[in-house]
């Protein structure tokens, strides 16, 4: 006996996720609790949303929600995840207030130990897990550079590091000093071209990965476990490179001193971020489950007022949004394909949570609500106005009309 497909059902709720994506110009399909089925949308459906229970369908219309609602599995989809973000300007960003006044403790704390804390926290599942969708050759966990968009992220985070090379001019013996090293890629391309790698970390596992990485290749470098903002140099560095870690110290007055007094008179910073128009405006499903602490996107106009008051020419910014989307796409794909085997290590909520933050940040950065670039700038003899907080808010107050 053949068995009767599904019956279409068209009775909707009013609100919620389920009303939202029924009345968008975005062809799918809805699979109801009950097991119906409902066609959204004109043309052929690009994905296939599966509500589990009731109170699925009338998931609030906030980021936050329908993010938590995913990664529970109340919600599930099949096809173009990608393709649904298309409805996001629909949604509020609703802040909870227990995520506000957490955020306005861990910013009133020292940043060395909130910093250690978050890191340990978003690192703690461990290398491999971070090895499933970033580049395979350098293993960078920001933005490549695509000279084509037909590149690979292994040849675009090559391209990178090349870029950045070229940029401070180093030669061999030159004395590199690299802000938070990642997985190593710093020190496996410049080391391997005669220059000394100084790498900073706060994550052991990220120190013990270095290390073994420099001793295998026989290249030259030392790596500290040590915050950037502690750091004390025997003697000045050459030139320095932070990549995507500068959204992991917000207060730009103090990275800015900071990285005048370690580096030489005519030494240069190579900085990239993610970024945004606004400060800490992160989503509240990332600092739910991806980043927590102080974590923001870099504001470029800060940091760059905050280079100048504190003896630094800016030499160089290039924006590099399209750049950071193509990477993310290439992480979700990548993660998407390691699936299965994301879910037996690391867990199906881990997967979920990074399969959204991954497809929500390509979606952001092709629409421009992020940004990406990287800036290049010279430590002069000066060490600038460095102004006061008085004197900031007088400056402030008289430039009021």
């Amino acid at each position: 006996m053949t068995k009767a497909a599904p019956t279409r059902r068209t009775a909707l709720p009013r609100t919620g996720l389920a009303a939202l994506l029924a009345s968008a110009d975005l062809p799918g399909t809805l699979e109801l609790p009950d097991g119906s089925v409902v066609e959204v949308g004109m043309g052929e459906p690009c994905y296939r949303l599966r509500f589990r229970t009731d109170d699925a369908l009338r998931t609030p219309l906030t980021e936050l929600a329908i993010g938590q609602a995913f990664v529970s599995g109340d919600i599930d989809v099949e096809g173009d995840l990608g393709a649904l973000f298309g409805v996001r300007a629909s949604l509020r960003e609703d802040v909870p207030l227990r995520q506000r006044l957490r955020f306005l403790y861990d910013f009133a704390r020292s940043p060395l130990k909130m910093n250690k804390q978050a890191v340990s926290a978003h690192y703690g599942r461990g290398d491999d897990f971070y090895l499933t969708f970033i580049d395979k050759r350098f293993r960078f966990y920001s933005q490549g550079l695509f000279q084509h968009p037909g590149e690979t992220i292994e040849e675009a985070s090559e391209h990178k590091l090349e870029t950045m090379f070229s940029a401070l001019d180093l030669q061999p013996g030159d004395r590199l000093l690299d802000i938070g090293g990642g997985w190593g890629g710093v020190s496996q391309y410049c080391g391997a071209r005669g220059v000394h790698v100084t790498t900073l970390t706060i994550a052991e596992d990220s120190a013990d990965h270095i290390r073994a990485l420099i001793d295998d290749n026989g290249i030259k470098g030392e790596v500290l476990l040590e915050d950037f903002l502690v750091h004390r140099p025997a003697e000045p560095y050459d030139h320095a490179v932070i990549y995507g870690v500068i959204e992991h110290l917000p207060n730009y007055r103090r990275f800015a001193a900071k990285a005048w007094d370690v580096l030489k008179p005519g030494g240069r910073l190579y900085l990239d971020a993610s970024a945004s128009i606004q400060k800490f405006s992160v989503s509240s499903f990332t600092r739910d489950h991806i980043w927590g602490g102080t974590h923001t996107y870099m504001t470029l106009q800060d940091v760059v007022a905050e280079m100048l008051y504190h003896g630094f020419e800016v030499l160089d910014v290039t924006r590099e949004t399209r750049d950071y989307e193509l990477t993310m796409l290439e992480w979700a794909k990548r993660l998407d394909a390691a699936k299965d085997d994301v879910i037996a290590q690391w867990g199906e909520e881990t997967y979920r949570a990074f399969r959204l933050f991954l497809w929500g940040g390509t979606h952001a950065f092709n629409v421009n609500s992020l940004q990406a670039y990287h800036l290049v700038a010279e430590r002069t003899a000066d060490p600038g106005p460095r102004p006061s907080r008085l004197r900031r808010i007088v400056e402030f107050l008289s430039g009021l009309r």
